[in-house]
């Protein structure tokens, strides 16, 4: 019970200013969130996922059907998912999920967001380093490299990782605010590099032109020696869960309850197509011109000379800065009494470290199917306890009512969900979609089985 009691009074400390819902006067329009989404899906990572669908060998055709469709069932999962419910509750995940799931479960939540945050960040700064890296001539890590290749791409890593850090100490406010100038400029890159490139891959005069190019250069269909063929089907579902912890795993209702009503989560189209449809397409023209090359820095500097690298700096700068901010905020629930700026440090060090191996970015959409997995079955757990629970005529909240430390359901349907999928004999993209109906089924079937039991103890 002591155990219990510090611990709640831990996140009680921690959601100060999170559990009240959003009021009306603090509520905000259309622009915001359309510029909210843009910022935020133009990134350091878009240089690298763009020239791995290259690498993988998709067909063209595949990459842009897969890119039209996933991108869409992601805004749908915006529109229809996260929103209402952000709306309803004007409340973030975080405080939700302690009245769904108790503080156990939201402990080992923020824990695991922490450590997935540190690797995501790592991967922004690894991106970041093979630009920085140019001016050193510091060979970037092979596509297969697990471990680094050198001291001097370790020594550029962790100073880029500490430059990071101490403007993430500096405050989340002004790196935002930074992120949303950067954003349009970093967008504008994507393009010019992309036009400058593709005249070395083959004459362009006309559509007819480019899809000849695009067929024959770019996206033919062969992978690399040593990469998995991705398909159609890999495509669609990539896009579509590459931001799984954000609208499946209801994340992002950290935002969306300052929404004025759900529809606006329909606006997440002005990040998706722009950021996870135009950036892939253009960084996958430009990894094809440099002989697909896994290296954003060199590939950036080639399309756009100085411009591009520092592009590529600002991009994984802009994207790893609140990231760190967050896993900083996350570790806060185990470190009570430290200071932020302490805390944000310690989820530094940690980052700066991992952002080392390049197996980090090298590897970035297994670890970003992974990521989207590991939380999604919260995403489902708390849309049952929102939606469902309440129409099967059983107690909602009971965490809160009942003021359990943790809610059981919840916590097997997430860890029994994770079991179960990862041992289906499917690829690590299509797992998460069985896994969120997996979690439902199971949270819904064991709080019938715990709310029979207390009916008969009451009884």
């Amino acid at each position: 019970m002591a155990a219990s009691k510090t611990l709640t009074q831990r996140l009680d400390a921690l959601f100060e200013f999170d559990r009240q819902p959003v009021t009306e006067n603090k509520l905000q329009g259309p622009g915001k969130f359309i510029g909210l989404f843009a910022g935020e899906h133009v990134a350091a990572t878009e240089f690298v996922i763009g020239p791995m669908f290259v690498i993988h060998g998709v067909a063209a055709a595949d990459l842009f059907w897969g890119l039209l469709l996933g991108n869409l069932m992601a805004v749908l999962s915006w529109a229809f998912l996260v929103a209402p419910i952000a709306v309803r509750t004007r409340l973030t995940l975080y405080w939700y999920l302690k009245k769904i799931c108790g503080p156990g479960v939201t402990f080992i939540y923020n824990i695991a967001n922490a450590f997935l945050y540190c690797i995501l960040a790592g991967a922004m700064i690894s991106v970041s380093s093979t630009a920085v890296g140019l001016a050193f001539n510091t060979p970037t890590p092979a596509l297969t490299d697990v471990l680094p290749n050198s001291v001097s791409w370790v020594v550029i890593t962790l100073i880029v990782g500490g430059v990071v850090t101490l403007f993430a100490i500096w405050g989340f406010d002004k790196v935002s605010k930074f992120s949303s100038v950067c954003s349009p400029w970093l967008f504008a890159i994507f393009i010019a590099g992309a036009l400058a490139l593709l005249p070395s891959l083959g004459q362009v005069n006309s559509l007819g032109d480019f899809w000849h190019v695009a067929k024959t250069k770019i996206w033919t269909g062969i992978p690399e020696a040593g990469q998995e063929k991705y398909t159609f089907w890999h495509i669609m579902f990539f896009a579509w869960f590459a931001n799984l912890a954000m609208h499946v795993g209801l994340s992002d209702m950290a935002t969306l309850r300052y929404a004025k009503n759900w529809k606006y989560g329909f606006f997440s189209a002005f990040g998706m197509y722009p950021g996870h449809f135009l950036a892939w397409v253009c960084s996958g023209i430009m990894v094809a011109a440099v002989a697909r090359e896994m290296n954003p820095g060199m590939m950036a500097f080639t399309a756009a000379g100085f411009a591009g690298a520092v592009a590529v700096v600002i991009a994984g700068w802009t994207t790893s800065n609140p990231t760190m901010y967050r896993a900083g905020l996350a570790l806060q629930v185990v470190t009570p009494n430290w200071a932020r700026w302490r805390v944000t440090l310690v989820a530094g060090v940690v980052t700066s470290i991992v952002a080392c191996f390049p197996v980090v970015f090298m590897r970035l959409l297994d670890f970003v199917a992974l990521y989207g997995l590991i939380l999604m079955p919260i995403g489902a757990v708390v849309f049952a306890e929102h939606w469902i629970i309440p129409r099967l005529g059983l107690q909602q909240y009971r965490a809160e009512k009942m003021k359990l430390f943790i809610n059981w359901p919840s916590l097997i349907a997430w860890i029994g969900s994770l079991v179960i999928v990862f041992l289906l004999p499917i690829h690590m993209f299509f797992k998460w979609l069985p896994g969120y109906f997996i979690a439902q089924i199971l949270y819904i079937t064991l709080t019938f089985v715990v709310s029979g039991k207390e009916s008969d103890k009451t009884s």
